[in-house]
This record gives structure tokens, C-alpha cells and sequence, in this order.
């Protein structure tokens, strides 16, 4: 099938990268416009765009949907699929009309569980035991398409969203092209998602990175994975943040100490107390520093039990 691939982050370039290698022929790419980041605010391409132009593939990158030129760009390439990973925007009928076929979409968790933006992280902050992808012919609203193909995929106690976001990518890869294949041979079966299952995971902000330490060990081990590598988890000590990078959950609490104080310094961690048992910080960033374990950060800072990490400053 001649298809026009529609994606941006790093999510989505195992797809690419597959479908390259597969009998189907990839025209063109869409991609977000190239955007400013990092602290000397550098011009940078997407993900994808890099992984395409590495292909001499043509790339497409508009700032506006609906800009006319683009639009007949696009219809041009009289494609019989779209194929949409991690593109960032919703895709209004005009562009869902034009392919042949129609337009399918990789989705990064087990629908209708965690529509929008950052499934991944959602389900590792929220605990689950399971995640998936989703291949969805797509409509009009976000994540509600029709179910084409589902494959589960396990999340591991180890897990942050930085791993198991790579590894639903791979996956994500080859249920894309099984899909693909129902789709050409014309046995692809449609499910409806049942909405009084839906769930939905919206973008992070950097607030979210915040600990809680008022919740229990577990929730905050998770959350703590959750949000890796960004925003990241983070507290403050002595008015200065702290980014907070690995732990480890300990049995107990004292009774005699609150959520977010400093039970004590072990050999291989900092014992912090929650609202249910403690957890063990392992390795941690202070502000403007690198990224160290706990005997390099105690080198420098002097921290003693009842000592407490806070909430704000």
C-alpha cells in the first residue's frame, strides 16, 4: 500500500523505521514544524523528520492544518493509507477523507483505557500492571476510534516511563504492520470502544512532577517512575529543589516521624518516611548539579533524621 506517515516523536520512529523495511511504500512524512529547545533555545527537527530525511523521504512540516497549499500537497500524493504515531495533532474530515483506505492510528496504551496524550506515564503513575497498544481507525475525536487490532504488554515493578515507552514502541511497531496486513487483504474486523470504560491520561505539566509525600510508599515509588525522564519528581530541601531520579520502597515507617521527614542515612539510600511505610532515595539531583548517588550528595549537604523534604518552599 503507498502510504503518508504522519508522526513526530521518538514514539513513532520504530514505525517508520519498520514500515521502511516492509512492502509497503512510505511517500511522505508530516511532521510538527521545527521548534526552539533546550537553554540556548536551538532550532531543532523532530524525531521523525531526522529519521526521514535519513531515508530522503519527503517531509512535510506545517504550522497550520488547514493552509490550502498543504492540503493540496497532501491529497497529491493520492495515498491508500495514513498512518498516524504520535503526531501530536487531531486530523479534521477533510484530511481523515482523503486516502483511499482510510487513516489508522497507533496508540500507546489498551483502549478505551488512558485516551490522550500521555498514557505511558499515566499507567505506571497509577500503579498498573499492564499496559498495550492500540491500532484504531480513526474519526473525528481523540482516541475513539474503532478497534482494529490490541496487544497487552506488561509492566514490570522496575518500570519507568522512559522503559516501557520504548518498549510499547517496539511492539506498537509490528502490531502496526499486522493491522496493515488485515487492512490489504480486506479481513481487518472494526470494534467499537465501549465508552463507559474510558479513561483518559492528559499531558503532564511540570507541576505533575511534584511529590506527594502524604501519600503511601507505593503510590509515591510510582509516581516517581511515572514521571521519568520528564518532568521528573522533584521536592525541596532547605528551599532548594531536589529532583528525586531512583528509589526503592522500604517495609515500615517509624511511627514517630511524618510523611516527607528523614527517618535516616543508610549505605545505599536516604529513608523518607510517607503517609504508609517509607521509601529509599537512591540517586538524586540537587539544584543546578548533575545527577549522583546518595554518598556523593552527602559530600556536599548535611542532612540528619527529622530533617523533612517539602512540598513547596
Amino acid at each position: 500500500m503507498n502510504i503518508v506517515f504522519f508522526g513526530t516523536s521518538e514514539f513513532a520512529v520504530p514505525s517508520l523505521e519498520r514500515l521502511l523495511q516492509s512492502r509497503h511504500k512510505v511517500l511522505a512524512v508530516v511532521t510538527q514544524p521545527d521548534r526552539k529547545k533546550g537553554r540556548f533555545q536551538q532550532l531543532s527537527s523532530t524525531a521523525i523528520k531526522e529519521a526521514a530525511l535519513k531515508h530522503a523521504i519527503t517531509v512535510l512540516d506545517p504550522d497550520d492544518l488547514t493552509d490550502a497549499q498543504f492540503l493540496k500537497n497532501l491529497k497529491s500524493f493520492q495515498a491508500d493509507l495514513f498512518v498516524v504515531v504520535s503526531y501530536g495533532n487531531i486530523l479534521k474530515k477533510e484530511i481523515l477523507d482523503m486516502p483511499s483506505k482510510f487513516c489508522i492510528n497507533l496508540h500507546g496504551s489498551f483502549l478505551p483505557k488512558y485516551r490522550g496524550a500521555a498514557p505511558v506515564n499515566w499507567a505506571i503513575i497509577n500503579g498498573d500492571s499492564s499496559s498495550g497498544v492500540t491500532i484504531i481507525k480513526m474519526n473525528e475525536k481523540m482516541d475513539e476510534g474503532d478497534i482494529i487490532l490490541k496487544k497487552e504488554v506488561q509492566i514490570f515493578s522496575y518500570d519507568t516511563a522512559e522503559s516501557l515507552f520504548k518498549r510499547l514502541a517496539h511492539e506498537g511497531s509490528a502490531a502496526l504492520l499486522q493491522a496493515m496486513d488485515k487492512i490489504e487483504r480486506g479481513i481487518a474486523q472494526f470494534e467499537k470502544q465501549d465508552d463507559s470504560k474510558a479513561t483518559y491520561a492528559p499531558k503532564l505539566k511540570k507541576e505533575d512532577g511534584l511529590i506527594d509525600w502524604n501519600k503511601d510508599a507505593v503510590e509515591v515509588e510510582s509516581h516517581i517512575r511515572g514521571v521519568q525522564p520528564w518532568p521528573g519528581a522533584y521536592t525541596y530541601f532547605n528551599s532548594k529543589v531536589i529532583k528525586v531520579c531512583k528509589v526503592s520502597i522500604y517495609t515500615t515507617a517509624q511511627p514517630d516521624f511524618k510523611p516527607g521527614e528523614i527517618m535516616g542515612i543508610e549505605k545505599d539510600g536516604i529513608l523518607v518516611c510517607t503517609k504508609s511505610g517509607a521509601i529509599v532515595i537512591e540517586e538524586l539531583q540537587p539544584e543546578s548539579s548533575r545527577r549522583m548517588d546518595v554518598n556523593a550528595f552527602l559530600a556536599g549537604h548535611r542532612i540528619k533524621p527529622g530533617n523533612k523534604f517539602e512540598r513547596n518552599i
